[in-house]
């Protein structure tokens, strides 16, 4: 590795230090279907977000809530503390395209039609309102 190249990859893990995310990956559902769910709770503080994701019927929530309690088990882990009530907010959250898992369906007339199975990969910051 250069010299140039591992610089920027000390800076870049020293700023990970100071973000407070987790990651889902390949989670069998659409993007589009978990980015419903996801927009619900972007910018809203994490104990009102846990109780939306509770209560709503999308079945991509519980994966969601699963992912945003990491989320703050990882900040209280950085920080040696347990998070109050309204400090934390979910700052960032995005769903990106995972693989595709192609598959054939027997149609009439010996033809068949083409299943994608899609997946997706979800990434959640959370943050203190103190920071800002």
């Amino acid at each position: 590795m250069g010299n140039r190249k591992r610089l920027m990859a000390e800076k870049i893990k020293e700023a990970k230090k100071t973000q407070y995310f987790a990651k889902l990956k390949g989670c069998p559902s659409s993007p589009r279907k978990m980015r419903y769910v996801v927009d619900m709770i972007r910018g809203m503080e994490v104990n009102r977000a846990l109780g939306v994701l509770r209560f709503s019927k999308k079945a991509a929530s519980e994966n969601v809530e699963k992912l945003l309690r990491s989320a703050i088990a990882n900040w209280e882990a950085k920080n040696d503390r347990k998070a109050e009530d309204g400090e934390l907010y979910v700052s960032r959250v995005f769903v990106d395209e995972g693989v595709t898992m192609k598959r054939m369906r027997p149609a009439p007339q010996g033809r068949g039609y083409r299943i994608r199975k899609r997946s997706n990969h979800v990434t959640l910051f959370v943050d203190a309102k103190t920071n800002d």
